[in-house]
């Protein structure tokens, strides 16, 4: 594993899988529509060569989304919820930064979970340096 995706030398922080498990169990994704093909966590997905801000998702309904967390947050969540509006119910790990403007034009939208305590993305042995929440967007969220 790139060990870039425990520290924040990378926007990337890899899905704990037990997180996904569950939430896998209550929605069922269909589509992971930020991955790579070693870190996939659907059938189906998106990777950064495919662009998945330009590309629909509302084809899978049920959508997981864990973006790179960098300066494009904001418009992967942007797309979350206009993916939500066009029919998709999409489901967000996502850094708890509640001090931004896309959480507030966009989180507060949608369905927050915070997660008790920091994470321990993929395989590493410290927990994230910020808080988490899973953000839900379903379709009735953007009507």
């Amino acid at each position: 594993m790139n060990r870039g995706l425990f520290s924040s030398a990378s926007d990337e922080w890899e899905t704990p899988q037990w997180l996904f498990d569950q939430l896998n169990k209550e929605f069922r994704f269909v589509l992971d529509v930020c991955a790579t093909p070693e870190n996939a966590k659907c059938p189906y997905y998106y990777t950064k060569e495919q662009d998945a801000l330009n590309c629909s998702w509302v084809w899978a309904k049920n959508c997981w989304m864990n973006p790179p967390y960098g300066r494009q947050i904001g418009q992967w969540v942007r797309k979350a919820y206009e993916e939500a509006k066009a029919g998709a119910t999409v489901v967000c790990l996502l850094p708890a930064r509640t001090d931004t403007a896309w959480w507030h034009d966009y989180c507060m939208k949608g369905e927050i979970r915070f997660i008790r305590g920091r994470l321990k993305f993929g395989r590493s042995k410290n927990s994230a340096p910020f808080p988490s929440a899973i953000v839900i967007f379903r379709p009735r969220n953007g009507r």
